[in-house]
């Protein structure tokens, strides 16, 4: 694996975490939300990762199959294949005849956002990112360390 392919594969996963940290904000600044545009109170959205495809064709995996030197890369990265609304949970009913949002029993649906699952969400997202930027540094500090080396 070269020096730039692992630091795009690291910036692809600091791209899908920086996002999703994007969708768990929105899911916390929605937590009271009772209307949206689309009716309803607001839903929690979630966003799908998926590793990326590789870039070598049929010729590479014909090539290796016949016992050729063609070379697979291991790991291409991540990315966000969509940011979808979270269908695991109900929302949430309380009895609250003051909401303007009542229904005739005087009940009202809340979103279903949990903030304590957002917080930790938030907490291993950002664990994530910061491991990908150390992934970024170490790959900075060995190619360094290679020119260094290259210079004698």
């Amino acid at each position: 694996m070269s020096f730039s392919h692992s630091l795009m594969v690291s910036a692809s996963g600091l791209t899908a975490e920086r996002l999703r940290l994007d969708t768990i904000s929105n899911n916390i600044a929605n937590v009271n939300t009772t209307r949206t545009p689309q009716g309803g109170p607001y839903r929690r959205q979630q966003a799908i990762f998926a590793s990326r495809s590789g870039n070598e064709g049929f010729a590479a995996f014909l090539s290796e199959a016949r016992g050729g030197n063609a070379r697979r890369q291991i790991g291409n990265g991540v990315e966000v294949t969509g940011v979808v609304p979270d269908m695991s949970r109900d929302f949430k009913v309380v009895h609250d005849p003051s909401h303007p949002d009542a229904d005739a029993n005087g009940n009202v649906k809340l979103p279903n956002v949990e903030p304590v699952t957002e917080m930790v969400d938030m907490m291993s997202s950002s664990r994530a990112y910061e491991a990908g930027v150390t992934a970024i540094n170490a790959a900075k500090q060995m190619e360094q360390k290679a020119l260094e080396i290259g210079r004698g």
